[in-house]
């Protein structure tokens, strides 16, 4: 089976893509790329059998009704999220709770900070897919599926914090999460690509984004419980990697 990764930016610049191809207990780095534009993504898509995009697949369901209560002058969904709690709930999606609560990562709000731009651009993406290849659920149950590197690297035991920036510091730690990461997935063959990952984060947080969706296709993630499922078909939902790295060799 072939995986895509996809760190998503909110133009095709700083925008990555790795695909991985799995054969009986082996997995090959097969192509990966920066700069990246929708209509490569979309090809690449359509050559994989699950793909995993780092970004919001959705928006909080009580960001809609509070929108269209201010547009209209309704002050009741307005009133509704007074306060810091009624706030966070425009904020953050049951998913990001989720994960914090099993993480302790906080995910970036997909409407009050900068992953909105990306999240938008995510949305167009899933249109276009939509039309050359059908609509994908939200939650992951399709071929598309939310991931989010940072906790799939925790939850491996990569160590790779601090690993994001252009500083020398930053190159350090990156260039060891990728050793850590060839350490603890020897089966893993980086097919010469080992330079560019150690030289871009981007390209790093694609390669995890691939190997995430490799989990999500092996049924090996955390899925969303009954008070959950129904917010995940409109919100999105990340997929949090429930085994260990080595697993996702298996056939």
């Amino acid at each position: 089976m072939r995986t895509l990764g996809v760190d998503l930016a909110a133009a095709a610049k700083k925008t990555a893509v790795a695909v991985i191809e799995w054969d009986h207990g082996a997995a090959n780095l097969a192509h990966l790329s920066l700069d990246v534009g929708d209509e490569e993504i979309l090809r690449l898509f359509g050559t994989s059998e699950l793909t995993g995009i780092d970004s919001p697949l959705g928006w909080p369901d009580a960001f809609l009704p509070f929108l269209a209560g201010h547009l209209t002058f309704d002050p009741h969904p307005v009133l509704d999220h007074d306060g810091i709690a009624g706030r966070r709930l425009l904020a953050y999606r049951d998913t990001d709770r989720f994960v914090t609560g099993h993480t302790g990562l906080i995910p970036l709000s997909v409407s009050a900070d900068r992953l909105a731009h990306p999240a938008m651009r995510c949305a167009v993406i899933q249109a276009k897919i939509a039309r050359e290849y059908g609509p994908q659920a939200r939650d992951g149950s399709g071929r598309l599926a939310e991931v989010y590197p940072a906790a799939s690297l925790k939850l491996w035991g990569i160590h790779a914090r601090g690993y994001k920036g252009r500083g020398a510091p930053e190159a350090e730690r990156l260039s060891s999460a990728v050793a850590d990461l060839a350490v603890k997935a020897p089966w893993l063959d980086l097919a010469g690509y080992r330079a560019d990952l150690a030289a871009s984060d981007d390209m790093f947080d694609a390669l995890i984004a691939s190997l995430s969706a490799r989990a999500v296709a092996l049924g090996r993630t955390l899925h969303p419980g009954p008070g959950q499922a129904a917010a995940a078909l409109t919100e999105g939902w990340i997929h949090l990697p429930s085994g260990q790295l080595s697993g996702l060799a298996s056939w």
